[in-house]
């Protein structure tokens, strides 16, 4: 099985490259140098401290994990650029973080294409929204409302992503989310999402559902060790 998952990771990762390059040149250089620096100063080590044997091959490891860490960085921001401005950015940053997260979008949204999608986790219940702070705000209120009549003491926090003030980036939403602090154990999460499931489901939006295409595609590991 990990056969047939190798040709897929490494098509990933290409098309992942491709993307990267288009959209900045300077991108790809600047992660195969980074590597070659590391491996370079392992070489030097080798040379005047010893042994070479041992330097090379610790700093061809270091160099990819390296490598890989920087062309991370590069994706995301080229991935972060592809999203704003689509209908379900958030979604799309949410639905790929790690951890014990229920992600559910557009749980409320208006003809204007504002959308709230709800998070729930350790923090408890995140309502995050998408659209300008004069239109959302009504948006949020009323999901409050009706999450707090089902879930009554439950922490239910909100994020505005946007550009204006007291908006959240798009970029910096998964560091909000996840600096959140944790009020629930992972039994209280699980029931908290049983009693979520119960609240109707919102109809689906004048514009149609999220679009696929906001997913954010999952870029390359470090090798493990």
């Amino acid at each position: 099985m990990a056969e047939n998952e190798q040709p897929g990771r490494f098509k990933q990762i290409r098309m992942v490259a491709g993307m990267v390059a288009k959209a900045d040149r300077k991108a790809l250089p600047i992660v195969f140098g980074s590597a070659l620096g590391v491996l370079a100063i392992f070489v030097l080590i080798g040379i005047f401290v010893g042994p070479l044997w041992f330097m090379i091959p610790l700093g061809l490891m270091l160099a990819i994990i390296v490598g890989l860490v920087v062309f991370g960085q590069f994706a995301q921001r080229t991935q972060y650029r592809m999203l704003e401005g689509q209908i379900g950015a958030a979604y799309g940053v949410l639905d790929t973080m790690r951890g014990n997260w229920v992600v559910t979008p557009a749980v409320a949204g208006n003809r204007n294409m504002d959308v709230v999608h709800r998070v729930i986790g350790r923090p408890g219940v995140i309502l995050v929204s998408e659209g300008p702070a004069s239109r959302v705000g009504s948006l949020l209120g009323a999901e409050k409302k009706k999450i707090s009549r089902l879930a009554s003491g439950v922490t239910i926090y909100d994020i505005q992503v946007g550009d204006e003030d007291g908006q959240v980036p798009l970029s910096k939403l998964q560091a909000k989310v996840a600096k959140l602090p944790r009020n629930l154990t992972k039994a209280q999460v699980n029931d908290l999402n049983d009693r979520m499931r119960a609240l109707p489901q919102r109809p689906a939006a004048p514009g149609g559902p999220i679009p696929k295409g906001v997913r954010m595609p999952k870029g390359p590991k470090p090798p493990r060790r």
